[in-house]
């Protein structure tokens, strides 16, 4: 073949993989969980045990770090171009363990992966936004069961909490999740004081 059209042939291929790649996607905006608007007041119980708290179980779609979103009827999506910084299982794991510190319930309180007396098992059923109305509210639900050490079953109960957003911005929504949690942990605090063992 002649050096002509050897040079010809790949100046044309080379046009042509130029011509097919695609423009890149802008990255998503990460979101982390706002920290608990006031500080807890420490219990002036406080139970001698140490308290691990698991990460919570959940379903494929709240066990990625997408923003869920319910827009419509049965409509499910996410929210374009807004991610949480790590999944929520986990992201909602360090919330609890950061408000339930504060509270000073136990004498520790920290991850599974960590010694404990009593341990916090959970299954996360809601964690999104839902257009009911205009601005969206968040539904959080968490199903817990406290077991001990023996992992023998103490107690058990559910937590489910709508907050309303200010707007239907993003970063407000991220808000309202943020104020959700936080209502879930101060709940949460109130159940453990009353139901774990002493």
């Amino acid at each position: 073949m002649p050096i002509f059209r050897i040079v010809v042939m790949m100046g044309a291929l080379s046009l042509l993989s130029a011509c097919s790649v695609l423009p890149e996607k802008a990255p998503s905006t990460l979101y982390r969980l706002p920290a608990m608007a006031t500080q807890a007041t420490p219990d002036a119980t406080r139970l001698p045990g140490r308290l691990g708290i698991a990460t919570p179980e959940a379903g494929h779609l709240l066990s990625s770090n997408r923003i869920v979103v319910f827009p419509e009827g049965n409509v499910v999506n996410v929210y374009e171009g807004a991610r949480w910084h790590e999944d929520a299982p986990q992201l909602l794991q360090a919330k609890l363990i950061a408000g339930l510190q504060q509270h000073a319930l136990f004498a520790d309180v920290s991850s599974d992966r960590l010694p404990y007396d009593l341990l916090l098992l959970s299954e996360l059923r809601h964690f999104q936004s839902e257009y009911d109305v205009s601005p969206p509210s968040v539904n959080l639900q968490l199903d817990v069961q406290l077991v001990g050490a023996d992992q023998q079953p103490t107690a058990s109960t559910s937590f489910a909490i709508r907050e309303r957003a200010k707007s239907a911005e993003i970063p407000d929504v991220v808000n309202a999740f943020g104020s959700a949690t936080d209502r879930l942990t101060e709940q949460l605090a109130r159940w453990l004081a009353a139901n774990a063992p002493r």
